[in-house]
């Protein structure tokens, strides 16, 4: 009898997409986001990708220690795999974007393989009675906000990754992205198997139609063959939809408050552990297995959790 094919469950409980007064439940503290994870890691997810915040005020931060306040104890809790952004937020450099991943060396790094106009300005309308800060509203309101991902900054991240064994959840936003990623294949900075995140929804990326979906996993298919894992993303309400549909035609998935935060129409998810189960019950529905932690590295082929550096307190001490 055949095997059924594992899927891996990414999930991301936090992020720099949606500001922290539109939804309660968003993680802001550490406590808040070490507890999320865990949950999210209990409900069936493999990765957790992570993101920082600051607790006054919930800007997204990439300061090291702002992330020590957390990964230790979730790398103590839970054998899920940790994969921690080096996006950040729009406004930062990349030298701000690589500091945690360049410090902790993860099994796995977000990175973001395109320029891309970030459209969230037209949530603004729907939120701005709700936000808190001042930075939320100049955040959604502006139409300015360019997602700098330039070769040279693609190819430092790269070469971070390769110096310190850790491999890269290749975020593309659109079929762009992945000639880019084709170009640095062929120039030999990139081994398989990649891991692609497919992103659906960002208003300045390509669409959430199913179409899109098909057209992606089309041209991966054409440039990368069998050297690569895809994964689903679909921002907002599209999220369970894309997954269901992009499980189907062999996808991975990805979940979690930094994507949507929603858990049906007109709902919000009360926790990213929440959006986990609920896809968990797509997958299995599809007679799909979800995958391990372990399952994952070795479909990933990661380095191991014990390769992760959280001496962070000593390195700043000397």
């Amino acid at each position: 009898m055949a095997k059924s094919r594992k899927v891996i469950i990414t999930c991301a409980p936090t992020g720099a997409i949606h500001t922290p007064s539109m939804s309660k439940y968003l993680p802001v503290t550490a406590e808040e986001i070490l507890e999320a994870s865990l949950a999210a890691a209990e409900a069936g997810a493999a990765v957790l990708h992570l993101h920082a915040r600051n607790p006054e005020d919930g800007r997204p931060s990439q300061d090291p220690a702002l992330f020590m306040d957390f990964l230790p104890q979730i790398q103590k809790e839970t054998d899920a795999v940790i994969n921690i952004t080096t996006g950040g937020a729009p406004q930062m450099t990349v030298e701000e974007r690589m500091q945690p991943a360049a410090t902790f060396k993860p099994e796995l790094a977000s990175l973001n393989m395109g320029t891309i106009n970030f459209g969230l300005f037209p949530m603004l309308n729907r939120y701005e009675d709700d936000l808190k800060h001042d930075w939320e509203k100049t955040h959604l309101s502006s139409k300015e906000i360019i997602f700098k991902n330039t070769f040279s900054d693609i190819e430092t991240l790269m070469r971070m990754g390769e110096k310190n064994g850790t491999k890269f959840e290749f975020e593309c936003y659109d079929i762009g992205h992945l000639y880019n990623l084709k170009h640095f294949v062929d120039a030999g900075l990139v081994k398989p198997p990649f891991f692609i995140q497919s992103v659906f929804g960002i208003f300045g990326g390509i669409g959430p139609h199913p179409e899109d979906l098909a057209h992606m996993k089309r041209t991966a298919d054409r440039l990368f063959g069998d050297d690569y894992h895809w994964s689903i993303l679909g921002t907002g309400a599209h999220q369970m939809k894309l997954a269901g549909i992009g499980a189907a035609m062999g996808a991975n998935v990805r979940v979690g408050l930094e994507d949507s935060l929603w858990i049906g129409p007109g709902e919000l998810a009360k926790s990213s552990a929440e959006q986990v189960r609920k896809v968990r019950e797509i997958l299995e529905g599809l007679s799909l297995d979800i995958a391990t932690p372990a399952e994952a590295r070795e479909i990933l082929n990661l380095k191991g959790a014990d390769k992760i550096d959280l001496n962070y307190s000593d390195k700043k001490a000397a």
